[in-house]
């Protein structure tokens, strides 16, 4: 079956202020790209998704995953990954540490060796031992993606992940960003400012108006 990443009749609100609506597909491998301006509810629909909306919001409406009704996990059972605008690394771990941290458990010696694989593939061989301090921002946006991929996720939201990346490092990493989304046939849903992002997701737009 393919994976897929379904919003049924979302209606996200703030106290009693309905910030948007939402009937949306997303397939393995597709990016839906959600843009509008600060307090229209961009960040607050990731939330709900991840089941993770703060107080003082509420939403109506279903969320499907490959087919299944999430609506109801908690939080770590989603299977929903985040990449936000920070990489968000674990000062006491090293990179590999850092990685190893969301995978699933299983053989050392294999965790160990897919590490050292995904490293190489995105241009980091040999830094598994590193401090995640000792990096570039290029290279932790790198890392905090690869923990993302190893650790499972059926689908990945990236919030603003791109944001804090001068103008090439930006282009380079998010061009890796989408590849493993679609290599990995993940359904992602991407909030942004930057139309440049979502020229090169190349999927549907959303566009919320609300101004707050």
């Amino acid at each position: 079956m393919q994976s897929s990443l379904q919003i049924k009749n979302c209606q996200l609100y703030r106290q009693n202020e309905r910030l948007l609506s939402l009937n949306e597909q997303v397939n393995g491998g597709e990016i839906l790209t959600i843009m509008g301006p600060s307090g229209s509810g961009k960040s607050s629909l990731l939330n709900w998704l991840t089941g993770t909306l703060p107080s003082g919001f509420k939403a109506t409406g279903d969320v499907w995953l490959n087919g299944k009704n999430i609506n109801d996990l908690p939080t770590h059972l989603r299977h929903i990954g985040v990449l936000y605008q920070d990489a968000l690394l674990f000062s006491h771990l090293s990179v590999a540490g850092n990685i190893a941290f969301a995978m699933p458990k299983g053989d050392k010696k294999q965790r160990i060796d897919k590490i050292a694989h995904a490293l190489e593939q995105v241009g980091l061989k040999g830094m598994a031992n590193r401090h995640p301090d000792s990096l570039s921002g290029g290279q932790q946006a790198r890392v905090a993606l690869l923990r993302l991929l190893l650790s499972e996720p059926k689908a990945i939201l990236l919030d603003e992940p791109f944001s804090k990346l001068d103008t090439q490092l930006r282009v380079d990493t998010r061009e890796l960003v989408f590849s493993q989304i679609r290599q990995h046939k993940l359904p992602a849903i991407m909030v942004t400012h930057d139309h440049s992002d979502y020229d090169a997701a190349n999927g549907k737009l959303f566009t919320l108006n609300t101004v707050l």
